[in-house]
């Protein structure tokens, strides 16, 4: 499983023209599923993802986590793109992605592990064509690849 992880001022995921999910400080979550990915792979992101301290504590320094902010929310993307590979060629090889019925049940999973922890998490739509607003914090753009 593989997350770019957005520290976002505001983010908002639109399907034709309708915004399906929003929210304010916290992140926007790009998850990608690969074939050989499992609940392992969910419970290791969700943990990273929760304890991730990129946040500015009382003294200014990125040491305090998304649970620091009773505000904080999570918006979460489903993006079979992040397995996309350029290395041969100049068109994407998706050869990594999971199909649809392995990837959306182990994406689904990993945004209720997040709200069990405690996290609001807005989606949008697993697999459709969704259109992403994020106002990135910082920036702060980080990757977590559970293999």
């Amino acid at each position: 499983m593989r997350v770019l992880i957005q520290r976002c001022r505001r983010g908002q995921v639109s399907i034709d023209g309708q915004v399906v999910g929003a929210i304010d400080r916290g992140f926007v979550l790009l998850v990608g599923v690969s074939h050989e990915d499992g609940p392992e792979d969910v419970a290791y992101c969700a943990r990273k993802i929760s304890k991730l301290r990129v946040f500015e504590d009382e003294q200014g320094r990125m040491n305090a986590s998304l649970d620091s902010f009773p505000d904080g929310a999570i918006l979460s993307i489903s993006q079979f793109t992040l397995y996309g590979d350029v290395r041969k060629g100049n068109r994407p090889s998706f050869t990594q992605s999971a199909r649809p019925e392995v990837a959306e049940p182990l994406y689904e999973a990993l945004n209720q592990t997040l709200r069990k922890a405690g996290f609001r998490v807005e989606t949008g739509r697993f697999g459709a064509d969704m259109q992403v607003l994020i106002e990135n914090d910082g920036p702060v753009t980080l990757i977590i690849d559970s293999k």
